[in-house]
């Protein structure tokens, strides 16, 4: 039976799903295994063909397929990829209840409203609809609902690894011609995007009581130097690095520090986490090996430079570059503008899945309802105009690729 578009997204937004975000933290709201629950009983339901893949306790990707009437994968005939994450970002600082659904002025509230459970939810919508109408000359389509997007992309990696290692899938038999990657982008097609590079950089120090400054060496007089250098990189040193006329410049930033363990105690270390936006073309690993060499050339860094000390990276992201995904761009882009009135190419400065994907040899491109300005805020919320829109879309699109 067809899915109810509302009452779907409204189901999805109500479960917790949490990504901890690399904190140790405890409790039901976290991972994403009770969205993985629920996407399976509605795979059942609706008679899909659905296979789990393990990639973490508490997080398994899952995967469905409707064939088509063209020659299967498993005879080299077409295959087009949908792909989605199902974790959202915390909740912390949310001004309105972020697991009750609410429809107001237009509206859906809640968090994974916008990111990412609309986008889902329209093309769990397309999928129902290619089952249960069968178009003619339609090819076979997998929807990818993967697991940890917001931090890590290992949802996607170990997605990839169903055409890279070697080994035959029953659901992925080969590797897809094709991808749509779910996030929003107000109908627009994103075909380029930034990667991310990022890593943490403590300062060392030797710790003692406050009444006696001078017996310690503060960590956090360091860092403050480390940050100074860090704010003249990102300001001078950045827009030289090149650009991209899609998404722009290079950029750096500091997202959190933090240290010490009480006010009458001189801090024996610090630490930050920096996060540099990496160009499509760029490598990520050059880039932060660029800082890196940049920062101890600095003469007000020399003295200090043996109390620095620089972790492997904790994630590296990839970019998204608009070199191999033109026609797929354009395909879908006609489609969104007849459909929407949308559709056009753009670039963004966040990171996807999408790299993840195009790294593995797929030409893929990001499109959804939604616009990235309401994502991970405090009351983020989702256009329901927009809802059916991409939902057509999409399902449009998938009968007509071969």
């Amino acid at each position: 039976m067809p899915l109810d578009l509302v009452s779907t997204l409204s189901e999805l937004i109500a479960i917790p799903s949490v990504n901890p975000m690399g904190r140790p933290v405890e409790g039901p709201e976290y991972l994403e295994y009770r969205v993985t629950e629920y996407l399976g009983a509605l795979f059942q339901s609706q008679g899909l063909r659905y296979k789990i893949y393990p990639v973490s306790p508490k997080r398994d990707n899952i995967l469905i397929r409707v064939d088509g009437d063209l020659p299967l994968p498993e005879q080299g005939g077409p295959l087009v990829l949908m792909e989605a994450h199902q974790d959202t970002v915390p909740v912390e600082g949310m001004t309105i209840p972020p697991w009750t659904p609410t429809v107001r002025d237009g509206r859906i509230y809640g968090r994974g409203s916008c990111d990412i459970k609309g986008g889902m939810t329209a093309m769990l919508h397309a999928m129902v609809r290619l089952k249960e109408e069968q178009p003619r000359n339609r090819p076979t389509v997998v929807l990818a609902c993967v697991v940890n997007e917001e931090f890590g992309f290992t949802g996607a990696t170990s997605l990839t690894e169903l055409w890279t290692s070697g080994k035959a899938d029953d659901l992925v038999p080969k590797r897809p011609d094709i991808c749509v990657v779910a996030e929003p982008t107000s109908l627009d097609v994103v075909v380029a995007h930034k990667g991310t590079m990022r890593w943490r950089i403590h300062t060392h120090g030797r710790a003692a009581h406050s009444s006696q400054p001078h017996l310690g060496d503060n960590a956090f007089y360091k860092m403050a130097r480390v940050l100074l250098s860090i704010e003249q990189y990102a300001k001078e040193v950045c827009p030289t690095l090149g650009s991209h006329p899609l998404v722009g410049q290079a950029t750096l930033s500091v997202g959190l520090i933090r240290g010490g363990i009480s006010v009458n105690t001189v801090p024996d270390c610090s630490t930050i986490e920096m996060c540099r936006r990496v160009l499509p073309g760029e490598k990520a690993d050059a880039a932060r090996q660029h800082f890196i060499d940049w920062l101890a050339g600095r003469p007000e860094i020399q003295p200090i430079l043996k109390s620095i000390e620089h972790e492997p990276p904790f994630i590296s992201g990839f970019s998204l570059s608009d070199d191999r995904n033109g026609l797929l761009a354009e395909r879908l882009g006609e489609v969104s503008k007849r459909i929407t009135g949308r559709g056009k190419r753009i670039g963004v400065p966040y990171g996807t899945d999408a790299s993840r994907i195009a790294a593995a040899d797929v030409p893929s491109v990001v499109f959804g309802p939604g616009s990235i300005d309401q994502a991970h805020t405090c009351d983020e919320w989702l256009p329901l105009d927009e809802l059916p829109q991409a939902a057509e879309v999409l399902y449009e699109f998938c009968r007509s690729w071969s």
